[in-house]
């Protein structure tokens, strides 16, 4: 009884396979999260319309390219299904915002800095008695006459932490999804690699001009899209709408594309290779494929530069607490007393008026 491993030969053409299968899983769901937080949030402002029109617009030319250049009817299916998913987002983006091109930001919810107590906008001309802005809830709740009036349940948001743990496993199962992709591939495709000894020769390189054209096309446009994007962070001054989700998958799928493509064993002809022909194959190699490789690598470092942006914009959980501190190192001695002794007159009796038995009425 052979092992569970004795078939799994991790030379380099499985770990390029390895890869491959994870950079299209990655490429699956990478949609998924924006999608789905801009349906939970009703919006799509984060979101720049010039990126994604863009963006639509390099996955037809990746489809135009990969048919033109022969590649694998697999990577023709996924751009297919990448221009589906961009239309998905255009079509998000329309409904919430209007039929519109230009990018408009709106401007972010600014912090409650005013200190508790301080008029602002929403105070009224006449300003109520203290007492009548105190609401017991021991005793008002249960009088008829008295509605009582709950507080606002703000959302609990999740901590950095449990964001981190929760991604770390999404992007987990979304590698191991990739990995048992190979898997499953390779068990599938066992009987059908022999005799294909010049699976890695230059004869199996065919390097087709219009297909290179549109390869370039789709690199210049994958490239220019992210720069809306960053253009709008910067006028927002926040990331807020954006998933990192979104990006991240972006990341790690264009990490596994480049490492499946540098991950390449050039055959040569005969059994043993001349000297220069492995190198001169595998020049090749990479010259067919330089298009989509430098459009992965630099949508990289602009992927990059939006998590740069997230952290830069990220502000702190709460600001009350330093607000709070200020306020109160600008009482005086004076102040102080003053506000203990309206804190002891505060002590009233918040019972209803009707339940008041033993209050006695003085004319």
């Amino acid at each position: 009884m052979t092992p569970p491993t004795a078939n799994l030969n991790l030379d380099v053409e499985a770990i390029s396979g390895i890869c491959g299968s994870i950079s299209i899983a990655c490429w699956v769901v990478v949609f998924s999260p924006q999608i789905i937080q801009n349906f939970q949030r009703s919006s799509a402002d984060a979101l720049s319309i010039q990126f994604i029109i863009v963006w639509l617009l390099g996955d037809v030319f990746n489809i135009l390219g990969a048919v033109l250049q022969g590649v694998l009817p697999t990577m023709i299916i996924l751009a297919i299904y990448y221009t589906i998913a961009d239309i998905v987002l255009l079509g998000q983006c329309f409904y919430y915002r209007g039929f519109t091109w230009r990018d408009v930001p709106t401007p972010a919810a600014k912090p409650n800095t005013l200190a508790p107590g301080e008029p602002n906008e929403r105070t009224g001309l006449i300003a109520h008695d203290r007492h009548e802005e105190r609401r017991g809830s021991d005793w008002s709740g249960l009088s008829p006459a008295v509605p009582h009036i709950a507080e606002d349940a703000t959302p609990q948001t999740p901590t950095i932490l449990q964001t981190v743990v929760w991604n770390t496993i999404i992007v987990l199962m979304v590698i191991a999804a990739g990995v048992v992709g190979w898997f499953l591939g390779q068990k599938a495709s066992t009987g059908d690699k022999h005799g294909d000894n010049n699976a890695g020769g230059e004869d199996s390189l065919h390097f087709s001009l219009s297909g290179q054209i549109f390869g370039y096309l789709c690199t210049v446009a994958y490239i220019a899209s992210r720069l809306p994007q960053l253009i709008l962070n910067w006028r927002r001054k926040t990331t807020d709408g954006l998933s990192m989700l979104f990006f991240l998958f972006a990341c790690l799928g264009n990490i596994t594309y480049v490492l499946s493509i540098f991950a390449y064993e050039p055959n040569c002809k005969h059994d043993e290779c001349r000297p220069g022909e492995a190198r001169h194959i595998y020049g090749k190699y990479i010259l067919v494929n330089l298009s989509w490789l430098a459009g992965s690598l630099v949508t990289l470092f602009l992927d990059l530069g939006v998590f740069a942006q997230y952290f830069m914009y990220s502000k702190p959980e709460s600001t009350a607490a330093p607000t709070r501190r200020r306020f109160n190192d600008n009482l005086t001695e004076e102040d102080e007393y003053d506000d203990d002794e309206s804190l002891n007159e505060d002590s009233w009796d918040q019972r209803p008026l009707l339940q008041r038995g033993d209050s006695v009425y003085h004319p």
